[in-house]
């Protein structure tokens, strides 16, 4: 199977699941027409501009992404606090709300990723491009800047406009293997001692936000996603692109951005959207799984009770939490978006021990991200929401319709692949994992390649999180199938 027979396959996907696979020719013109925001510092309808290109601003993302949505600088501060700044992209000044561009993101309201390659929710030009932040290009940018004490709480935060400068594009694997002592540092930070100093303060930093979470019941968890492998345009393989220090790093530092957004909206009034994960619905089925693992977990969920359950597996038995974490996950369910009023208590998020929680630090890749940036940028400008309740609601039930569409996608397409991969292997045997039992039937996770599949006889004392030999006994790339039964 080749690229562009994948892409087809993911094109149909998307059309088939309410997503648009291309552009309208509107947005398109729309795009081409639009010209860099002009980054000049000062008084603006939006804010306030500040300056703060003389700040070693810097960004870690995949070694080729181009949507580059955040940078990050940080500076120690006496008694142990760090001044903790991330940068995002100032997409709203290039994509006018109700133009042919904001409608396609509307629609979408989320970048797809599949084994196919990205299907962007804006067009390149912009998110690739003008509202990238590109290394070495003045870019406008909404600034959420904290004040974390040496126990990881943020003690303040405020948040204002300003003209960013990227010093430095870094990627995840390289700068991990150079945290963990396992390479030598990259080129761009082997050159420069500062941005050494601000790798080091940024790992101790997200460490503290990350235990400070982590003693209110943040769940730390490890799971991989399958990146597909082409070799001269043909797919050969889907293997498993797994967290590392970096991506931790990073993500650490947007939760605690996100959080802080969430406060600032509050404060001044503002409606918001917010990112909610209830309590979990198969808590007893965790209860279970803890005790096939030897230990107890209380009856009513309890977040603090099952990290501490997951950090002593993850000692006791290393090589098995990646397949523990899954189930996990799993039994978690999925995330959604809702709409908040000012000075109503909002829905927490159960897998990250936080209450307020607005997603805002994506903005070329989602469209609740772009919308929380508006609200952001008229609370600076001191004007009114420029979206009613009752629009935020609308918002965050399509955007959350929407990303599972996106999900489905994501995952029909990669069966395809596997499918593909597998057709010849008919009758192997897989080590598997139990990763759903729906009405819909009963699901496993194989490791190689990294795929889902069907178990369609045998299943009926199956569970999430049993561990399993399954004999492969079908596949059907057109059919995105891939059926199992118990070995």
């Amino acid at each position: 199977m080749d690229a562009a027979e994948l892409e087809r396959i993911a094109a149909l996907e998307m059309q088939t699941h309410g997503l648009r696979p291309v552009f309208d020719p509107a947005a398109l013109h729309e795009a081409e027409d639009r010209q860099p925001a002009a980054p000049a510092p000062g008084s603006a309808r939006g804010g306030d501009i500040r300056d703060t290109r003389d700040r070693l601003w810097f960004s870690i993302d995949n070694d080729d992404t181009q949507d580059l949505d955040q940078l990050s600088w940080a500076e120690a501060l006496p008694g142990g606090q760090t001044r903790l700044a991330v940068a995002v992209a100032d997409v709203d000044a290039l994509v006018a709300p109700g133009g042919a561009i904001d409608e396609h993101a509307s629609i979408n309201t989320t970048s797809v990723y599949t084994a196919a390659g990205v299907f962007p929710m804006l067009p390149t030009r912009l998110s690739n491009d003008l509202t990238s932040l590109h290394e070495g290009q003045d870019r406008l940018a909404v600034v959420v800047e904290m004040t974390v004490s040496d126990d990881g709480s943020v003690i303040d935060s405020t948040l204002y406009r300003a003209v960013v400068l990227n010093r430095a594009k870094l990627a995840y694997d390289s700068i991990a293997a150079w945290l963990d002592g396992r390479a030598d540092a990259p080129a761009a930070v082997a050159a420069s001692p500062a941005l050494q100093q601000q790798l080091a303060l940024h790992d101790r930093v997200a460490r503290s936000l990350r235990h400070w979470r982590t003693r209110r019941g943040a769940l730390n968890v490890m799971t991989a996603q399958a990146r597909p492998v082409f070799a001269d345009g043909q797919l050969v393989d889907l293997r498993a692109d797994r967290k590392n220090r970096a991506k931790d790093l990073i993500a650490d530092l947007m939760i605690a951005a996100n959080g802080a957004t969430a406060r600032h909206l509050v404060e001044h009034g503002q409606p918001s959207l917010r990112r909610v994960l209830q309590e979990p619905k198969r808590w007893d089925r965790l209860v279970k799984l803890a005790a096939e693992h030897g230990a107890t977990l209380p009856a009513a969920p309890n977040p603090l009770a099952l990290d501490e359950f997951l950090t002593r597996q993850r000692q006791i038995a290393p090589t098995r939490f990646e397949e523990l974490s899954l189930s996990v996950v799993k039994l978690l369910g999925s995330g959604a978006y809702a709409a908040a009023q000012p000075g109503t208590p909002a829905s927490g998020h159960f897998g990250l021990a936080v209450n307020d929680y607005a997603h805002s630090t994506a903005p070329n890749r989602r469209f609740v991200d772009l919308v929380t940036q508006r609200l952001i940028k008229a609370s600076l400008a001191g004007r009114e929401s420029p979206y009613t309740f009752e629009q935020l609601g609308a918002i965050a039930a399509q955007c959350t319709a929407q990303e599972d569409n996106a999900s489905t996608v994501e995952r029909r397409v990669l069966k395809a692949a596997a499918a593909f991969l597998l057709h010849d292997r008919i009758g192997e045997v897989f080590d598997a994992i139990v990763t759903g039992v729906t009405p819909k039937g009963t699901f496993v996770r194989i490791f190689s390649p990294l795929v889902e599949g069907r178990v369609v006889r045998g299943f009926d004392a199956l569970d999430v999180g049993d561990s399993l030999r399954v004999k492969l006994c079908g596949v059907d790339i057109d059919q995105r199938f891939i059926d199992f039964e118990p070995a």
